[in-house]
């Protein structure tokens, strides 16, 4: 479904240069629900946007659905927003109009294609648990509902990929969880690609794969070993269960061989303070020793 190959993005401020991304490389499936996370200055909205057709890279290559985003003109970037992929944001003035209902809100973007289709409308606010809820303004409605409208808004136009940026930010974490919950569910009944940018770590519960962008690079993956019905269950079971254990981190490996060791693995006696590791091939494992001072 999406493909990013060597993805290299700078943002000239006056006489600088900042690099939001360095030679970043991933791969989602179609059908995937999956995470990005990052630090602040990752890189992980800059990735976001340009899968969105927000923004265009500098260097490297992007497809997403077989389209090469950085061959698409203005015009073919503004149909791909409206038709292939769908944005939940984190902050409720970019989703919504404030003075419309939530049905108005819904039918908006299907208005923009040249069709009224009420009865869509009606049923993406039924999906999303607001059925009682069509005709109320936003002021009348919670942090939880706006969000889930948003959700219905993106689903309007039956988009392939759905892009979620930290969509659980103002969110408590009831509220936080019916809405992950949310994407789950869409996720399996419409199999919708699902894209989700987020600091909350409690995410690694409700996604399959976590990817973490560290410096402009994918630098791990976390892939769940359970499905997310076992783990429930296991959860019901003994619930002082880490989340950790419902997912295996891998590092990534690029494919100039450079790879990026988690911090805490070289915070350790030997390895603190030093630029320089030894590295030995010992019966098909790759072992890293400290230098030898």
């Amino acid at each position: 479904m999406i493909q990013c190959e060597g993805l290299v993005k700078i943002y000239k401020m006056a006489d600088l240069e900042v690099f939001a991304l360095q030679g970043l490389d991933l791969q989602i499936e179609e059908g995937e629900l999956m995470a990005i996370i990052g630090n602040s200055g990752s890189g992980k909205s800059t990735l976001l946007n340009m899968l969105g057709g927000l923004d265009k890279p500098t260097a490297g290559k992007l497809s997403v659905g077989g389209k090469d985003l950085l061959k698409c003109n203005d015009k073919d970037l503004v149909t791909y927003k409206r038709d292939t992929v769908g944005f939940v944001w984190q902050n409720n003035a970019r989703n919504l109009i404030p003075y419309l209902t939530a049905l108005a809100n819904v039918e908006l973007p299907m208005l923009l294609r040249g069709k009224r289709r009420r009865a869509r409308a009606m049923e993406l606010l039924e999906a999303v648990g607001l059925r009682q809820r069509i005709n109320n303004k936003l002021s009348e409605l919670s942090g939880g509902e706006q969000q889930r409208v948003a959700i219905a808004i993106a689903l309007a136009n039956e988009p392939k990929l759905l892009l979620a940026d930290e969509p659980t930010g103002s969110l408590d974490t009831d509220t936080s969880n019916q809405v992950l919950d949310l994407f789950r569910s869409l996720n399996q009944s419409i199999g919708i690609t699902i894209v989700i940018v987020t600091h909350d770590p409690l995410l690694a519960r409700k996604v399959d794969r976590v990817v973490q962008i560290r410096d402009g690079k994918t630098s791990a993956e976390m892939i769940r070993k359970i499905t997310y019905t076992e783990e429930l269950a296991m959860l019901d079971a003994e619930r002082n269960r880490h989340e950790e254990e419902s997912h295996m981190e891998y590092a990534v490996l690029d494919k100039a061989g450079r790879l990026q060791i988690p911090a805490a693995f070289l915070d350790v006696e030997g390895f603190k303070g030093s630029n320089k590791v030894r590295v030995e091939l010992e019966e098909g494992h790759i072992i890293l020793y400290p230098s030898e001072k």
